[in-house]
């Protein structure tokens, strides 16, 4: 019996077995609550008033700014911004350091691997700086070789963006490597850790990377608010990415005088209320442990995995090893398209993703155009991992296939 699901509402209100985890989470009743409180008891916009209720406001947000300091080991409370969510993030970084740093003889490397959240900005970056684009590919089953990984660089590699873990893969990425040949040309590393914050412990000092974007909405937190770290001395000299209320000192008719850290970067009235509920769910994340978490997903994909790989016509990407996938199985089955796999499985109320999963350049490197990904999480249960495998068994045949 999973302990954690009694905590998780939806989970306790319909039949379904929810295994599209890498899209999103779900919220336990202390994100909610926490969110619901906000509003109830403090609701009123910070940094604006010298009211209490305002003051306890700003109080609260700063509270919730040190939270997510400590939980991803950044130096100081003034190198996490508050954004949308990862892709904002992530252009952030694009708009604010990429256009003001890069030219035509400057080279950004990328992986193969990237949601398209980490590839168009680099593109839009690349289009009106004349900056070329280069990728890093990977393996058949989502390695990055040392030397291929070498060979990507050279002395005009001046930015390096590439996904923690992906979200078709869900193989861990050897960023100390990234970081250290990113080192021998002064290259910036930028990290997109949707997809690896939510299920491992990750510490931006330890990976020193320099931007690292997530989103709260994949690691039990809100919709609408997400992270980007970056180092204090990089975000001071970058300028705004968006220019309004509370990102400046003073105005003029003539200019502006731009606030300090963070709130440079941080324009119009920040949802305190999602703030305060990414901060309820990494104090429940922190609570479950990360051995206890990492166990309960590695075991539900274990059983999910080995499943499959017994299944004739049956082909999953990446690693035969449950600990290399991350909580993350996508797979073809032969003759059936992903959109009808998907809807298959619906009917026996289990619901997968299906499609590119925003990361066309590398299904496309992979050889397909598609796929189906079942991405479990640690309030899933090993009965639901073999309701999973059982249902994909009778996927050829409901479609008409003889065996």
């Amino acid at each position: 019996m999973n302990p954690y699901r009694k905590d998780f509402p939806i989970l306790n209100q319909d039949p379904t077995i929810y295994l599209d985890n890498a899209a999103t989470s779900q919220k336990p009743q202390s994100v909610l609550a926490a969110e619901q409180a906000f509003y109830e008891q403090t609701n009123a916009n910070p940094l604006r008033g010298f009211y209490d209720r305002s003051i306890r406001a700003t109080e609260v947000l700063e509270e919730a700014r040190r939270s997510v300091q400590h939980f991803v080991g950044a130096a100081e409370p003034e190198e996490i911004l508050f954004t949308k969510n990862a892709t904002e993030g992530l252009n952030l970084v694009a708009y604010s350091y990429g256009l003001s740093h890069f030219h035509e003889s400057d080279e950004i490397l990328i992986s193969i691997q990237e949601h398209h959240s980490n590839i168009l900005p680099w593109q839009m970056v690349a289009q009106q700086t004349g900056a070329q684009l280069k990728y890093l590919e990977c393996e058949a089953d989502g390695r990055f070789l040392p030397e291929k990984i070498q060979a990507a660089f050279s002395e005009r590699t001046r930015l390096v963006a590439m996904t923690h873990v992906s979200n078709i893969m869900g193989r861990v990425n050897p960023i100390d490597e990234i970081v250290r040949q990113a080192r021998t040309c002064g290259a910036v590393v930028v990290l997109d850790a949707a997809q690896s914050v939510p299920h491992m412990p990750v510490s931006v000092r330890e990976l020193d990377v320099d931007f690292m974007a997530f989103s709260g909405h994949k690691m039990l937190g809100p919709m609408g608010i997400g992270v980007l770290y970056g180092k204090r001395k990089l975000l001071d000299a970058m300028p705004p990415f968006l220019r309004g209320g509370e990102m400046m000192e003073s105005v003029t008719r003539e200019g502006a005088v731009f606030a300090p850290l963070p709130h440079k970067f941080e324009a119009g009235t920040i949802p305190v209320a999602g703030v305060v509920g990414l901060q309820a769910a990494i104090r429940y994340l922190e609570a479950v442990g990360w051995e206890e978490l990492m166990r309960r997903e590695e075991a539900c994909t274990r059983i999910a995995l080995e499943g499959l790989l017994k299944i004739p016509h049956v082909r999953v990407l990446g690693s035969e090893k449950a600990v290399e996938h991350g909580g993350i199985i996508t797979f073809v089955v032969d003759g059936v398209h992903p959109h009808d796999v998907s809807a298959i499985l619906n009917e026996d109320h289990i619901a997968v993703r299906a499609g590119h999963h925003c990361a066309q350049p590398l299904t496309r490197h992979l050889g397909l155009t598609a796929t189906t990904r079942a991405s479990f999480a640690f309030y899933n249960t090993e009965e639901e991992a073999e309701a999973f495998v059982k249902s994909v068994k009778t996927v050829r045949r409901r479609m008409g296939y003889a065996e």
